[in-house]
């Protein structure tokens, strides 16, 4: 279990940390041989765990879950952490793959419409002189079968991958790594969903094909958050209390 505080926010526990806090953490479960998956997360995230026990489980028992937005963050500074600050999931995957140059790990990316992830190895490839990817796959978006997901997970595992990306879209995104986290062997997984589109040199996939859907979302998610958060005010806890 992380050693990172967090801040209980409607339910979900959000980790008090900064981009280079994020880093540090990550880096040490690859130093020390722990195995933890990375949550992004923002209002939207944390409203949709209301609703569903499962996705609320899946950031709560998460390595870290970082404060994805703006509103996590002034949550954690209500709460009395004033350190927090926000780490999207775009930021979080140059940060990381910065660090996995300087340290040699190897990276395999997992999700996005077909060829985006391929696409994704390239650009970041270029970027980062010297970045080691094993492996990139997208999904058929649809639900796999027990079969499909077992040959998924050996696929990956025979990479041997450091750092396993997942880019699917939320809620997906979430209960695939709490649910494949004991089988798979890459220290660290990472879910950054519209990541891959946007260092693929695309848009977003959820923008491109349902602006409207992301509006009535938020136009329901935003209002029902203030008025919640007014009533249940975010309390910092401390890892012995997770």
């Amino acid at each position: 279990m992380s050693g990172i505080a967090r801040v209980d926010v409607l339910g979900v526990g959000i980790s008090v940390v900064n981009r280079a806090a994020a880093v540090h953490e990550i880096t040490r479960w690859i130093d020390t041989g722990e195995r933890h998956y990375v949550c992004v997360t923002d209002v939207q995230g944390v409203m949709a765990s209301r609703r569903d026990r499962e996705l609320r489980r899946a950031h709560n028992e998460s390595g870290l879950t970082v404060p994805g937005g703006a509103a996590m963050v002034r949550a954690g500074h209500r709460a009395g952490a004033p350190g927090m600050r926000q780490v999207t999931g775009p930021d979080l995957m140059l940060d990381v793959l910065a660090r996995a140059v300087e340290r040699g790990w190897t990276s395999y990316f997992y999700g996005g419409a077909e060829g985006v992830p391929e696409m994704l190895a390239n650009h970041l490839g270029l970027r980062f002189p010297g970045l080691k990817v094993v492996g990139a796959y997208s999904p058929p978006s649809r639900p796999l079968t027990p079969r499909e997901h077992a040959a998924i997970t050996a696929r990956i595992n025979g990479s041997g991958a450091d750092l396993l990306w997942v880019g699917l879209p939320t809620p997906e995104q979430e209960r695939w790594m709490a649910e494949h986290r004991g089988r798979l062997e890459a220290p660290v997984v990472l879910g950054v969903g519209t990541a891959f589109g946007s260092h693929a040199g695309r848009r977003s996939q959820s923008w491109a094909t349902g602006p409207r859907r992301l509006w009535q979302r938020y136009a329901r998610d935003n209002p029902a958050y203030l008025t919640r958060i007014a009533l249940r005010r975010p309390r910092l806890r401390m890892p012995a209390e997770r």
